[in-house]
């Protein structure tokens, strides 16, 4: 389980418009789905998932693409937020809500999120750097904010 203090995000929203941010959304997301989980872009040949989330305090359901690592059983996510120095909306809503879904491919999964603990994170941190140097980027412009890593365990 993820614990956080809530806070307010509005004023630490990145250059970007929202509706452009939803734009870009969209139309990963709809790729994805229109070609059994793959994209192009800045996701062509990287591992890419649809993460299904409410948000903390509208209880909204909202979908983002996001690359991924596969540790096991469970799959792991990163709340780098392009390198930005606050973490992305989507970590907060797991806070509130871990239990969710993800899709994979042309699969949907049941999951629960946690945060990974600093063994885990440090391990799987270090491979998603060196196999996605823009990771080691995103932590160099995060400022002091360490980057979470958060695992999601499919439901059994």
């Amino acid at each position: 389980m993820i614990l956080l203090i809530e806070q307010e995000h509005e004023d630490e929203k990145k250059e970007a418009p929202v509706a452009d941010a939803e734009d870009f959304n969209t139309q990963v997301i709809r790729e994805f789905r229109e070609n059994g989980g793959k994209v192009g872009g800045p996701f062509e040949g990287a591992p890419v998932l649809l993460l299904h989330h409410k948000g903390a305090k509208t209880g909204t359901e909202r979908v983002n693409p996001l690359m991924y690592q596969q540790v096991g059983d469970s799959i792991a996510i990163f709340a780098s937020k392009g390198g930005a120095p606050t973490n992305p909306d989507w970590y907060h809503n797991l806070a509130a809500n871990p239990d969710t879904t993800i899709e994979v491919g042309t699969g949907t999964v049941k999951v629960s999120a946690r945060e990974a603990g600093p063994d885990e994170r440090g391990r799987i941190w270090e491979k998603q750097k060196e196999t996605y140097p823009q990771f080691a980027g995103y932590e160099e412009t995060s400022g002091d904010r360490q980057i979470p890593v958060i695992l999601l365990d499919p439901e059994a």
